[in-house]
């Protein structure tokens, strides 16, 4: 059975370009997406080198094109990019899982938790995308650091929201996949809590000066 083609947002980033070769070396063809689709095809090129053989196809395309071709469409970008961005995916969205990794910061203070009018940035995008699109909040508290390194094995946790049971089933499918343990955290109403963790994160990294401190959910079987 063949894996379902993934779309990346913002996968010329460090947190998107990371997944882009986690997925990629388990299987999955993923499309790069950018402002400019020369850009993404450079960073395609870039990101296949680091793939070992028998890895699936990493190929850029702009957002709108990217978003289109994909089964599955992954939101990797700056809050302040997220409402630009839902308007040139919405329509190849329509449809499909959408699982967002936007996290909404307000610098200069980026440590203190801050929430956008409609609760978190996970159910503005919900709101921007429109009914025919079922969001999943997932990977917001992971450090970008280790993802391209496919040697690193993750010993944090993703907790991932939705109000979709199907769409939530196609989240943990690409958590797995990219070496990473899964916890359902709720709704996409929790999804608020979960960015809020990030800044706690980058809290922790600035006061015990780390880079990449995470979570992990005690007492679960694994």
């Amino acid at each position: 059975m063949s894996k379902p083609v993934i779309g990346v947002i913002g996968g010329t980033g460090a947190e998107g370009s990371g997944l882009v070769v986690r997925w990629a070396a388990a299987g999955y063809p993923v499309i790069i997406g950018s402002r400019s689709r020369e850009k993404a095809q450079t960073v395609a090129a870039e990101l296949a080198s680091l793939l070992p053989a028998g890895a699936a196809e990493i190929r850029g395309e702009d957002n709108a094109g990217a978003a289109a071709a994909s089964d599955v469409i992954v939101l990797s970008v700056p809050y302040s990019s997220q409402a630009d961005m839902a308007a040139q995916i919405a329509e190849g969205a329509q449809g499909k899982v959408v699982i967002t990794v936007v996290v909404p910061l307000k610098p200069p203070r980026v440590s203190v938790a801050w929430r956008p009018e409609a609760g978190s940035a996970a159910e503005e995008l919900q709101r921007q995308l429109g009914e025919g699109v079922q969001v999943v909040a997932a990977f917001q508290n992971i450090a970008a650091g280790h993802l391209r390194d496919l040697s690193w094995q993750p010993d944090c946790d993703v907790l991932y929201t939705g109000d979709s049971k199907e769409a939530k089933a196609v989240a943990l499918e690409l958590i797995r996949a990219a070496g990473f343990f899964g916890v359902d955290a709720g709704p996409l109403a929790n999804s608020s809590v979960v960015e809020g963790l990030t800044a706690v994160l980058i809290g922790v990294n600035i006061r015990y000066k780390v880079q990449g401190s995470g979570i992990r959910i005690t007492g679960i079987p694994r």
